[in-house]
């Protein structure tokens, strides 16, 4: 007979035999889960997968936001061509508000809105684009770190370590 610890709270008692058929079916399992694993892993051969250092996918974000920019600008224009029919259309020929001409006034407001929209996508994103935002962050990187150096040289000049360990000797 064996004492089984289980938990502490629970021994159990186990006769030689049972124990040995025990601990040569968790071994078998054991061996079992293993060659599973092992075939497994010499049998699944993964392509592998085409690697994209950080600077390419950094270009090819930067060109995915482009395209939806400009796919965005697109569309505002598409929009606005529809709407401006319409406008025209709800005013001129339906005579909505006829002895006002309200509907130039709503499409010079629009058109406004989409040369905004052109000008910040077509002009303000190759001069204020990717390699602009890089150039200032460095930039400030730098700025920060020279900061941090003045700080640290004026501390050790107002408080020298060499006094410090003086004094806690004294």
């Amino acid at each position: 007979m064996f004492n089984i610890l289980i938990n502490p709270n629970r021994v159990v008692r186990v006769e030689h035999c049972v124990l040995k058929y025990y601990i040569a079916a968790v071994l078998d399992e054991i061996q079992l889960s293993l060659s599973v694993k092992i075939t497994y892993a010499m049998s699944s051969k993964k392509k592998p997968s085409p690697t994209i250092d950080l600077e390419q996918h950094e270009l090819l974000e930067y060109a995915q936001k482009r395209i939806t920019q400009r796919k965005g600008l697109f569309s505002h224009f598409v929009i606005f061509l529809i709407g401006s029919l319409f406008l025209v259309l709800s005013n001129k020929v339906l005579k909505y508000g006829e002895p006002y001409d309200w509907s130039i006034w709503a499409l010079l407001f629009w058109a406004f809105l989409l040369a905004l929209h052109a000008f910040r996508v077509l002009v303000t994103q190759k001069f204020m684009g990717q390699h602009w935002e890089r150039t200032q962050r460095e930039r400030l990187v730098a700025l920060q770190k020279k900061r941090v150096a003045e700080m640290q040289k004026e501390i050790e000049t107002e408080f020298p370590l060499s006094n410090v360990n003086t004094e806690e000797d004294s």
